[in-house]
Order: C-alpha cells, then structure tokens, then sequence
C-alpha cells in the first residue's frame, strides 16, 4: 500500500530481529491507500525475491491490530492466510498482543509471503471460488465470540456522506442520497458476524495458471456487519472490469460472475430469503461506500499534504459509476 510512515534501515533491522528475521533490504509496496508497507528481502533472499510484507497501521489502534492478528490465526488452518509472525519475547497473554509491534504507537506486523499474484481479469470460477471462501471466512469467524469484542468499529460514513454531498453535483448528491434511503429501509434482522469488507481482488492472490486461490490479504477492516454487506464488496469487484485512462475509465458489470459468486458462497452457506432481495439494494449502497471511501482518502491527503510518488488515489468516479448501474437495476 501507499507509504506514509518512513523507516531508516537500522529501524527496520531491529523491528525484523524481533521476529527472527534477518533483515537485509526493505522495498516499498505502493498499491492501496490506507497502511504503509514494505517487502522484506532477507540474508538469504535472492536479489529480485523477499520473504515478508511488514505493515505499519496508519490509522488503527494497536487494540485493533491485535484484534486482526487473532482473527488471521483463527482463519489459517481453513483458508490460505498469512498468520502473522510471534515475537521471540512473547508473554503468552494472547496470540494477538504477541504479534504486535510499535512505532510512534503505530502496530507493526510482519507476515510470510504467500505465493501467487494479483488476478488483473477475472472469470466465472475465480468468483465462484471467492464466493466458497468468503462463505467459509464467515462460518469459520462464527467461534469468535463475543464477535463485537473482535471487530473493528464501523467508520461514520454518513458524516462523511453529509460532508461529501455538500459539495456534489445535484445529480450524484441526489443518487448517493437515494441509495442511502433504499439501504436504510432494508429489514433490520439481516444475518450479521465478522465481516472482511475489502475482499476486493487486489487484496487475493491466485496460482492464474490454475486459476487457483492461494492468499487472502489486509483484514484491516474486519467489522460486525451484515454478511450480504461482505458479499456486496466481494462481488463488486470481483464481478467488474475497470477501465482506464484509454478507454474512457470503463465500468462494465459481468452478471454471469455474479451468479457464479453467489453460487459459491451458498454452497457453503445458503443465502436466507430476505438476503436475497436486499442483495441488488447492498450492491448500490457497497458500492457507495467505496464512492465515499475514496473521496475521504483524497480528502484527508489534501487535509494532511500528503504527496509524492508513494502515495496512490483510487479513482472515485468509477464506483460512482457502479453505484449508478447497481441502482439502475433496483430503479430501472
């Protein structure tokens, strides 16, 4: 992700020793938008090869780190997640505390790398796939109890709605505002747990000439939300070709990967009746929240002057895009 926080070398020789690892060269990693990381290349690492991501949390408390950290443990034994390392000087309070380290009261984790890359295309059995393991995240998050004493708490994004909106062209003031209304009226009783909530494909990572899942990535946001929240986000990436600068930042939505990811994901956990009437509504309003997410990141880099090449913008108007399609399924 974007680097925020820089690290001499000496820093990042003595936080890696404390995992055990034997630092020799740190790059910086620059997609994302939130955390600053590195790969760690170690002594015995090929020039072009590294063995670790080290991440230091811009914006969560280390209570939340640790909070992550449990939850990565508790998921790496059903699905392909990078636990983070133990310090060498654990006190065996919790799995959590004993993974974290601080900088400026800023967490830092060090985790292995997992095979495989980033999917730039998607196809029907890759969402599929996504669908059958983000059931499995669910299920398998259901033995963290109380759930609400693990997740995160959920940003307040309708104070960022009110902010945003002001400024808003009329007619995307008026389609954030009656996406917004649409969501609010969903039944209150919608099945909830912990939740990924950024489950999009650059947060996966995949053998593509197996087209096989190998790694699931950033539980940074891990939250109690309603679980067709979590399928939303997950479909809306997964499910969608983004364009660029060439094509006019295209955003077209593939209904068969659709269907496929939902298939998925109710082979392990059937969707209940209510779910699946709300899902058209939660793929508008998911979509919005990334709308507004973005706009909150540009906001804030503006507020704070953060710039330079490290620092990468998601472009906003092409979830705006989305949100629009999604609601003009819902409105036709």
């Amino acid at each position: 992700m974007s680097v925020y926080t820089h690290l001499s070398e000496d820093e990042f020789f003595a936080f890696c020793g404390l995992y055990g690892v034997n630092f020799k060269n740190a790059i910086p990693i620059v997609q994302g938008v939130k955390n600053s990381n590195w790969f760690i290349q170690t002594t015995t690492d090929a020039d072009d090869d590294f063995s670790y991501v080290f991440t230091l949390y811009e914006e969560r408390v280390p209570a939340d780190i640790e909070k992550m950290a449990t939850i990565m443990h508790a998921l790496k034994d059903k699905l392909p997640i990078a636990a983070p390392l133990v310090k060498r000087t654990v006190k065996g309070v919790n799995i959590g505390a004993d993974c974290v380290m601080r900088y400026e009261n800023k967490a830092i984790l060090v985790v292995p790398k997992l095979s495989g890359k980033h999917p730039v295309i998607t196809d029907e059995a890759m969402c599929e796939q996504m669908g059958c393991a983000l059931a499995t995240l669910h299920d398998t998050l259901k033995t963290l109890q109380p759930a609400e004493d693990y997740g995160v708490p959920l940003y307040d994004w309708a104070r960022v709605k009110e902010r945003e909106t002001a400024f808003m062209p009329i007619d995307e003031a008026r389609l954030m505002n009656d996406i917004w209304a649409a969501y609010e009226n969903l039944p209150k009783d919608l099945p909830k747990g912990l939740c990924h909530l950024d489950l999009f494909a650059d947060n996966t990572l995949w053998d593509l000439d197996a087209a096989r899942l190998t790694g699931l990535l950033d539980f940074t946001e891990v939250s109690v939300e309603h679980y067709l929240m979590d399928i939303a986000i997950t479909i809306n990436d997964f499910c969608t070709t983004w364009g660029n600068a060439s094509d006019g930042e295209s955003v077209y939505f593939d209904e068969k990967k659709k269907t496929a990811l939902i298939a998925g994901y109710q082979s392990v956990r059937p969707l209940t009746a209510d779910e699946q009437d709300a899902l058209p509504i939660m793929l508008a309003y998911a979509a919005t929240i990334f709308w507004l997410l973005r706009l909150n990141v540009i906001y804030y880099n503006r507020e704070q002057g953060r710039t330079g090449d490290d620092i990468m913008v998601k472009n906003p108007d092409l979830m705006k895009r989305l949100a629009s399609y999604h609601w003009g399924q819902v409105n036709p």
